[in-house]
């Protein structure tokens, strides 16, 4: 498991005690401070102009010549103490000594003065310059407390919220601005999140704001250029690097910013590009270290990406972000690469060959398939990652644990799970991986310019479109919400991923984009979405797309996608609609539901009778929690096994993490002598999970009696790939395989093992002389 950096321990504990504040009442503003004398106000304002414009070695200069005074005589008042500050916060760059310091003497400030609120500002930042957000917190609450409208405090505990992704950061800025309408920092802030959000026109409202404000605003010009930028707007580009240029010679943190808005585009070639530029500015610059090495991780380039981010880490030793990947990195050295085909796929070493005998040819399908519908081939191979522990795999995605996907794609790098990463039936492997590789190619077709929405609802098509009950498909709740009005219009869709208002959301937003690509390719043929990928590729927005690929503005293709879901889920509506808009109890669907499932314990021809009708309500739900589950066991409890049959059916073709039915229906089939459809159901089964040896050596069996050679020998690998105990039965039915195959070569190699381990192994004796009268 992940750790926290130890480095925060000793900077959080300097100085005052930061036990949890507690509510106090709301007092007057208080009177402007009156700056006490300070010898050092003059140079450390040039230092910190100095470390502005990029000149470290004059900023640094200064900064030492205080601290050297600071040290041998200390401060008089607290103004010094702040001053002595801010010089050791310019020192820190690689001297995790000087940032304590710096901490210590804004600590000192505070204590003799309590009315320093800058000293108690930079204390907070610092604090959040270094990843630990608590105690920022503490700070700025402590300011905030005794000034509300304090605009410094308010953007500070803004960034806060942005930082730990809790609060409301926006609405915490926008009170910034309330309290200082002029204030550039705070206006660029929300100009900044509006653009990460992809609300490009109010993002250019808000950086134009901060620029009339201050003419100076490096961070609104930034925004204001990064815009630019992404969407191909040369001039205002040249016109805000200029105007930064001239307030930062060596613009190290412009071309960061750039390279983390192109990452937000999902373009991590560009952003490696452009963090190389702003290394080649200041090569003390840690954020564009952190930004060029994990993008250079996510292209693949795993030497150079691991390089930056030592130099990074070695610069800052705080960053828990840095220190988690580094460390992933360390424990990937004992990965096992296989390279087959277009596809090298990495692993935990007692995993790789069992994952890799899978996914590999269900990728190279995926890759044929998906080149001729987007007209555009990923670059090979296509490197794909499995994580044993989902933590590691969070870490390999955003550098933290906690992220909540399954799978990542960035291009020809893809990542998820292993399949025991999750519990038996919470996720299908198969399925979320060809989802990422689904990425690849709408990404690179679109020139990575695809908005996130149009791109997740086509990866969600595609698994549906290989059958198998692959893909995402209607819920209760999600009809549910269609029903109460809760579902954001399609040209909306994209705040769903971005902004979500509740906890279903963003899944839902999957769904909801994957039927809107439906709506599209039924109604306007199967060229019109690689058309729609063409048109982002040469720069146009959504707006532009709609009218020129489907025809129609936003708002017509929104009334359109009603009228398409109100019929395709008309029923389901119906039955789950409640007796007012804010109803949210599932309507008769779910109160016929939950009556059957009190009856199954005193009449089942009740509770059958009432879940065929619940059935009738919603057809195509097939939920572990649907009345087609409940059904089938009910109809295989009375021998029914064609009704059975059928219900599973229903459930298996719609449901990727079904094992149970899966496994009903496999028996069922089993019993009735139908091994093509044993096969289907056990085969299922394995994308589900693939450590069940039993369902392999059914799969081998069940092959061998059909024929089917090549799997029968797939599956005997398989068995062994997961290391038996008993290696040697393994092995030798394995060349039993082969040899039925026609592969005496192999055959005889696997047999020669054998009896290398075990020379009295009559079987494999007997079949090795079998093999040489051959």
């Amino acid at each position: 498991m992940l750790v926290a950096l130890s480095a925060l321990s000793p900077l959080s504990a300097c100085g005052q005690d930061r036990a949890a504040a507690q509510p106090a009442a709301r007092v007057a503003p208080l009177p402007p401070r009156v700056p006490g004398p300070d010898r050092w106000a003059v140079e450390i304002a040039a230092a910190e102009a100095s470390a502005r414009r990029g000149d470290r070695r004059d900023a640094t200069q200064r900064a030492r010549g205080i601290t050297a005074t600071y040290e041998q005589g200390g401060a008089r008042n607290s103004d010094e103490y702040l001053s002595a500050g801010r010089a050791y916060v310019l020192l820190g760059v690689g001297n995790a000594q000087a940032v304590r310091a710096a901490l210590a003497a804004f600590d000192r400030a505070t204590a003799a003065d309590s009315n320093n609120f800058d000293a108690q500002l930079r204390t907070g930042e610092l604090f959040l310059e270094k990843y630990n957000a608590p105690d920022a917190r503490l700070s700025f609450e402590g300011i905030l407390r005794r000034s509300p409208t304090d605009a410094k405090a308010l953007l500070a505990m803004a960034r806060v919220e942005e930082f730990e992704g809790k609060g409301n950061p926006m609405a915490t800025a926008r009170l910034s601005i309330a309290s200082s309408p002029r204030y550039a920092d705070a206006l660029a802030f929300v100009a900044k999140m509006h653009r990460d959000a992809e609300s490009y026109d109010s993002a250019r409202v808000y950086a134009q704001r901060a620029i009339d404000a201050d003419s100076t605003s490096s961070a609104g010009w930034s925004v204001l250029g990064s815009m630019a930028f992404l969407n191909g707007d040369s001039a205002t580009f040249r016109k805000s690097l200029a105007a930064v240029t001239a307030l930062q010679p060596a613009p190290a943190e412009f071309y960061t910013d750039l390279a983390e808005a192109s990452v937000r585009q999902r373009r991590y070639t560009e952003a490696v590009k452009l963090a190389q530029r702003a290394v080649g500015y200041d090569s003390l610059y840690v954020p564009a270290y952190g930004v060029m090495g994990t993008n250079q991780l996510r292209i693949g380039q795993m030497d150079a990406g691991r390089a930056a981010l030592e130099r990074a880490f070695a610069l800052d030793p705080f960053n828990l972000w840095h220190k988690n990947t580094l460390d992933l990195l360390d424990k990937m050295t004992s990965f096992r690469t296989i390279d087959r085909g277009r596809f090298r796929v990495v692993a935990p070493p007692d995993e790789a060959e069992l994952l890799a005998l899978y996914i590999v040819p269900l990728l190279e399908q995926a890759y044929d398939s998906l080149a001729v519908r987007y007209g555009y081939k990923p670059p090979t191979p296509v490197r794909l990652e499995f994580y044993r522990y989902h933590a590691d795999f969070s870490v390999r995605t955003v550098g933290l644990a906690g992220l909540g996907a399954l799978g990542v794609s960035f291009g020809s790098l893809l990542a998820m799970d292993t399949p025991n990463g999750r519990e038996k039936g919470q996720f299908n492997w198969g399925s979320t991986a060809w989802h990422e590789l689904t990425h690849a190619f709408t990404l690179g077709a679109s020139d990575h310019r695809v908005p996130r929405w149009l791109s997740e609802g086509l990866s969600v098509l595609e698994e549906r479109r290989v059958g198998r009950g692959w893909g995402a498909d209607a819920t209760v709740s999600y009809v549910l919400a269609m029903a109460r009005g809760t579902l954001r219009p399609i040209s909306q869709i994209g705040d769903g991923f971005l902004r979500p208002r509740f906890p279903e959301e963003t899944q839902f937003s999957y769904y909801q984009a994957s039927v809107f690509c439906e709506m599209v390719e039924a109604s306007r043929g199967a060229a019109a979405l690689p058309a729609m990928l063409t048109a982002y590729r040469n720069g146009m927005d959504t707006p532009a797309v709609f009218q020129q690929v489907l025809g129609k503005t936003p708002a017509q293709i929104d009334a359109e996608f009603e009228a398409f879901t109100q019929r395709k889920f008309a029923l389901p509506l119906a039955a789950v609609r409640g007796a007012s808009p804010t109803d949210s109890s599932g309507g008769k669907f779910v109160a016929t539901m939950r009556e059957a499932a009190a009856a199954m314990g005193r009449d089942r021809e009740a509770a059958r009778a009432l879940f065929e009708r619940a059935q009738g309500m919603f057809p195509g739900y097939a939920g572990d929690d649907g009345p087609a589950w409940f059904l089938a066991q009910l109809a295989a409890t009375a021998n029914d096994t064609s009704r059975a049959l059928t219900l599973l059916e229903q459930i298996t073709s719609r449901n990727e993490t079904a094992w149970d039915a899966n496994l009903m229906e496999a028996d069922l089939r089993d019993a009735r002598r139908d091994a093509a459809g044993a096969i289907r159901a056990l085969d299922r089964l394995n994308w589900i999970w693939p450590y069940d040896v039993t369902v392999h050596t059914r799969l081998a069996t069940l092959a061998a009696a059909q024929g089917d050679r090549a799997r029968a020998v797939l599956e005997r690998r398989a068995i062994l790939a997961m290391g038996p105990t008993d290696r040697l039965e393994a092995r030798y039915e394995l060349a039993r395989a082969l040899r039925d195959a026609g592969d005496v070569t192999a055959a005889r190699r696997e047999l020669l093992q054998v009896l290398e381990e075990a020379p009295s192994f009559e079987k494999a004796q007997t079949l090795l002389l079998e093999l040489r009268g051959k």
